[in-house]
Formats: structure tokens, C-alpha cells, sequence
């Protein structure tokens, strides 16, 4: 992708963005065992603790003003790599800015574990979450879910096995989520050449998720967000996504569902963001600007 076509404040970040190759098996068995060494961060102000209860593996985030509310969050990594700590600063940061007590979720990656392992280990963080309400000061009736990229696809998968159970979130907080496999069946996007995440990269991490070719006729209830038929009754929704990234136009038209079936959607589109800048890149003013937005969408929207 020509770098031309990325906001001018973000090129030189963007330039030294690490591109994803991980076509090859070693690189990615190299790349995914380091991220599990990712060093954690504290956010003045904001208690975090780590913990381990039983298979549940979670950073608790406590800000020195809780509202009652509550966040599960859900770390981005193509559905094979990363790990919660990538995303101390930002649940910290959110933590602090919101007043919303956030539970980041550690889940296990493929190929080591395809479907379902990722999404019954954020479901188990979910009912560990509900489990604590009492002792961690949260309101039942005022937790959201949230995630990144292949935490957002998580995210929003988690939302649609909650409301068929009965018991939805009250809110989605999607961050540019990978929703949908057709997009990494289609080789015809192999060419745009992406920054930072790629049709290949895609491909890799869809099939690796799936245990096959992804676009395939049937795949399983809750696997892939952007299969489900029927969105209605779907918990208020904000999601972003980027106009030069390889999941815009699975976001676009999911959010265009959402709509359409009758769910609350505030939808952002940013212009000339490569994937997940805000992470990677969140002193821009683009990021501030975006995050301040999200922030208070989530504060307003868990306010008692």
C-alpha cells in the first residue's frame, strides 16, 4: 500500500510499524511465544492486580473513582498471538478516564487451540466478572464487552452467545474487529498489501481459528461475528474501523446491520489510520481524538 494514502501525522509512525508475516510457521510459533513476555504497565492512580483463578487468567484494572461500572476486555492479535498485558496502558488509561472497572482477559491462541478455546475462555472471564460483581463494586445490569481487532471479532461473538443465553452485555465497544472470514478467502485482497495486517496475515489467522479454509459454507454458532443472520436485540454498539484497513468493509457492513435490525450503533469511520493505530500510535492527535470519543461513548453509556 502507498504510504501516500496515510494521514501525514501518522506516516512516521506508520513506517515503523512492525508488518505481520506470518505466512511462515516458525515466524509465527516465534512471534506468539514472544508476545507472552509482553511487560506490563501501571497507570497512575489505577490499581491493577493479576490474577489467576483456576483457568481464568485476568488483569483487574480499579480507578480511584468507581462508577459501578464494568468492561471485559478482549486483546487484539489475529487469534494467534498476543497477550492481556499488550493492553495495560489502555485499560488503565480507560480505566482512569471513565471510572469504569475494567477485567482484561488472558484467552488461549490457535493454532494451538482453534474454536472454541478463545471464546469459552473470554465467556469464562465474562462469568467471572459476574461472579465478583459483589466484590468488585459492579452493577450486573451496567457490564459491557469490549476488544481489538481479533479481540473485537471476540468481542462481538462473546455479545451474540450472551443475548441467545439470556444474559447480554450492556454494551459492545468494538475497536477495529476482524468480524468476518470471507474477507481472508478472498486472495483478491492479498494486493492492497495492507499496512500492519494483511490479507495474508488474515488468511493465516483465520484458518489457523477455524481448523480450515475460512468462507467455507457452514462454520460453527458464535465463531464468526459477521455470519450470524439475525442481529436483532443486540446490545448498543460503538465500533470504528479505518478506510485504508483490510476490515473495512466487514465493519462498514456490520454496522450497517446493526442498524438495520433495530440495535443503537455509533459508528466511526477514521480516515488514513493504518489497522489499530491507536495502539500503536496513541499520542497522535488521532488517537486522543478517537480514544476521548470512545472514553465517553462507554462512560455515558454505563452511567448509572
Amino acid at each position: 500500500m502507498d504510504i501516500s494514502r496515510v494521514d501525514p501525522s501518522l506516516r512516521a509512525a506508520t513506517k515503523r510499524a512492525p508488518q505481520l508475516k506470518i505466512e511462515n510457521r516458525v515466524v509465527l510459533a516465534l512471534i506468539s511465544n514472544l508476545t507472552k513476555f509482553i511487560p506490563g504497565f501501571r497507570t497512575n492512580g489505577v490499581e491493577r492486580r493479576v490474577i489467576r483463578d483456576g483457568d481464568v487468567r485476568v488483569r483487574l484494572f480499579i480507578p480511584p473513582a468507581p462508577t459501578g461500572a464494568g468492561l471485559l476486555w478482549i486483546h487484539g492479535g489475529g487469534l494467534v498471538l498476543g497477550a492481556a498485558a499488550m493492553s495495560d496502558q489502555f485499560c488503565g488509561e480507560t480505566a482512569r478516564d471513565t471510572g469504569v472497572t475494567i477485567v482484561s482477559v488472558e484467552y488461549r491462541v490457535a493454532p494451538k487451540h482453534p474454536f472454541p478455546a478463545a471464546l469459552d475462555d473470554v465467556y469464562a472471564g465474562w462469568h467471572w466478572m459476574r461472579q465478583h460483581a459483589a466484590e468488585l463494586g459492579f452493577d450486573a445490569n451496567r457490564l459491557a464487552v469490549g476488544g481489538q481487532s481479533a479481540g473485537g471479532g471476540l468481542a462481538a461473538c462473546l455479545a451474540q452467545r450472551l443475548h441467545d443465553e439470556g444474559q447480554p452485555p450492556a454494551a459492545q465497544w468494538l475497536f477495529c474487529p476482524m468480524l468476518d472470514d470471507h474477507t481472508a478467502a478472498d486472495r483478491a485482497r492479498d494486493a492492497d498489501d495492507n499496512f500492519v495486517w494483511n490479507n495474508r496475515a488474515n488468511l493465516v489467522g483465520w484458518r489457523s481459528y477455524l481448523g480450515g479454509d475460512p468462507g467455507g459454507a457452514v462454520v460453527s454458532p458464535y465463531a464468526v461475528a459477521a455470519r450470524r443472520e439475525d442481529l436483532t436485540g443486540l446490545p448498543p454498539t460503538w465500533l470504528y474501523v479505518s478506510d485504508i484497513e483490510l476490515f473495512h468493509d466487514e465493519c462498514v457492513t456490520y454496522a450497517e446491520r446493526l442498524a438495520a435490525a433495530g440495535v443503537d450503533v455509533t459508528f466511526r469511520l477514521e480516515h488514513g489510520a493504518a489497522h489499530g493505530f491507536e495502539a500503536w500510535d496513541s499520542d497522535s492527535a488521532l488517537a486522543r481524538e478517537l480514544l476521548a470519543n470512545a472514553r465517553t461513548w462507554l462512560g455515558a453509556r454505563l452511567a448509572a
